[in-house]
């Protein structure tokens, strides 16, 4: 019964939908917020703006920069070879194809939000 639950809690959830702000964001991201001003400036991320133009992030967004976070902390790339690795994995992704070996583990988790 719980197995049915989780996933009528999981169909009901919109990834998409922006509900929080820098601050959240960067509190749940373990970063400095300008961390995410500058990542949204390069054009990695673009997070709804309001009315007012304050940016509010989604739960697909959070997933993203962490996605973006573990192939600059972990893998030590830098901000242009993001958005060419994250160009590169959305061509496997749509034309099928095998991701390196070194970049699996960060396909799986990109290849859910694309």
């Amino acid at each position: 019964m719980a197995v049915n639950r989780r996933a009528d809690l999981r169909a009901g959830f919109d990834l998409d939908k922006p509900l929080y702000t820098i601050s959240v964001a960067s509190e749940i991201l373990e970063t400095h917020p300008r961390t995410l001003m500058l990542y949204e400036d390069v054009g990695l991320i673009e997070p709804f703006r309001t009315p007012t133009n304050r940016r509010r992030y989604s739960q697909r967004d959070i997933r993203k920069l962490r996605v973006i976070q573990t192939l600059t902390r972990e893998k030590g790339v830098n901000l242009a070879g993001v958005k060419h690795i994250l160009q590169l994995l959305e061509v496997v992704k749509k034309n099928d194809l095998e991701p390196p070996k070194e970049l699996r583990d960060i396909y799986r988790a990109y290849s859910e939000l694309i």
